[in-house]
């Protein structure tokens, strides 16, 4: 059979699916990891914290690997790395159930290892292929994160529903044989590999350029305004709300993720028709609503359709940072998208476990008042960015 880019870009969007079961997962086992393994609300965003900054290593080691062995290399070994990684994270705490905390943090490491690699070689691997629709083919994949978030909440629940909570430990395994197919997938798609560019120039150009400097920052508080809600929207729905699992978990971290791949979708329909610089600082100024909305609101289905919203106002931000940048910088490369993506995962790291951190010594709804600051930041940041290069 013959295989053509379309099945390239199929890979491509399977792998951010891959990459939204690794991120998305195991805060949905939060709940059970602190009514049954007592582990506190600091513990649980360490776990986050632990997760995103072994990615932000990642990130930074990334390019080297590229060079060495291509893409199409680096996107088969990131495959066998999530798929490792998720196998043991229901095997080690049924061999080693006195070491669950030890267990988790050894399996959080090799699957973030291969969710680092997904995160930067995925991207520009969709930028190269042929075409002139780039920033809606940047926002259609990414909305793929999106609808793989919302399919992990959807199935992980279904799962836990019918195995019971005493059973958690099969569900990483079952989700395992997704990463594995898709490895077999990048051993046979067609790929664009990037001609060898001398990176001490391009590392010149970038880092010497101030809207690169902007663009970092405005990663950095996308990954924590899109995480920390994220991933702390089904503890917060479940005991600040006094919903069940089954209902926290779809009125939060599923509807969440159905808004931010709506808006993905809309704004991928919509390339070329806006300025994505003023998208990007409405969508922040809604996000900062949202976010304080969950935070002071006493009426529960407000705060659960703030929490959806908020899906919605950061879907723009991760993907739309990216095309701008882009399109800022045509020559940046492999060595671009590993920086923006290691200031992406530095917020995902920062955002959740300053999250946890507050929740412990506070409470959940001061956690996301706090939190707010990193939307806000993104509307301070943003209006700096100088008129496009291309």
């Amino acid at each position: 059979m013959t295989r053509t880019y379309k099945s390239t870009k199929i890979a491509c969007f399977a792998g951010f699916v891959v990459q939204a079961i690794i991120n998305n997962f195991l805060p949905l086992l939060f709940i059970i990891f602190n009514t049954r393994y007592h582990l506190n609300y600091e513990q649980l965003g360490r776990l986050l914290f632990i997760n995103f900054f072994v990615q932000l290593i990642v990130d930074a080691l990334t390019p080297m690997v590229v060079k060495r062995i291509g893409y199409r290399g680096a996107a088969i070994a990131c495959h066998g790395l999530a798929a490792g990684g998720l196998c043991l994270l229901g095997i080690l705490p049924m061999l080693f159930p006195n070491h669950l905390y030890t267990c988790v943090v050894i399996s959080i490491i090799i699957y973030a290892a291969g969710s680092g690699i997904i995160e930067v070689c995925i991207s520009p691997i969709v930028e190269m292929l042929p075409g002139d629709k780039k920033g809606a083919d940047m926002a259609f994949s990414h909305s793929f994160y999106c609808w793989g978030q919302a399919f992990t909440v959807l199935i992980s629940t279904l799962l836990i529903y019918i195995l019971g909570q005493d059973m958690w430990q099969l569900i990483p395994i079952i989700w395992a044989v997704i990463p594995l197919v898709n490895m077999f997938n990048f051993m046979r798609v067609p790929i664009v590999e990037q001609p060898d560019d001398p990176v001490s120039k391009t590392a010149k150009t970038l880092f010497k350029n101030r809207d690169f400097w902007i663009f970092a920052i405005i990663m950095i508080c996308a990954g924590a305004s899109e995480i920390t809600m994220a991933e702390w929207a089904s503890i917060f729905t479940q005991q600040a709300l006094g919903v069940s699992k089954t209902t926290g978990d779809l009125l939060g971290p599923c509807a969440f993720a159905v808004c931010m791949g709506s808006g993905r979708v809309i704004f991928g329909l919509l390339d070329g028709k806006f300025n994505p610089k003023k998208a990007l600082i409405i969508n922040n100024i809604f996000c900062v609503i949202c976010y304080v909305g969950v935070a002071v609101c006493s009426i529960e289905w407000l705060s659960l359709v703030a929490c959806a919203l908020c899906g919605f106002t950061v879907s723009l931000s991760w993907p739309g940072t990216y095309s701008m940048a882009a399109r800022h910088f045509p020559t940046g490369g492999t060595l671009m998208f590993s920086v923006l993506a290691l200031c992406g995962d530095l917020g995902c790291s920062i955002g959740p476990w300053t999250m946890g951190i507050v929740a412990n010594n506070t409470t959940l709804e001061t956690g996301f008042l706090v939190c707010a600051i990193f939307p806000a930041a993104m509307v301070i940041a943003a209006p700096f960015l100088r008129k496009e290069k291309c």
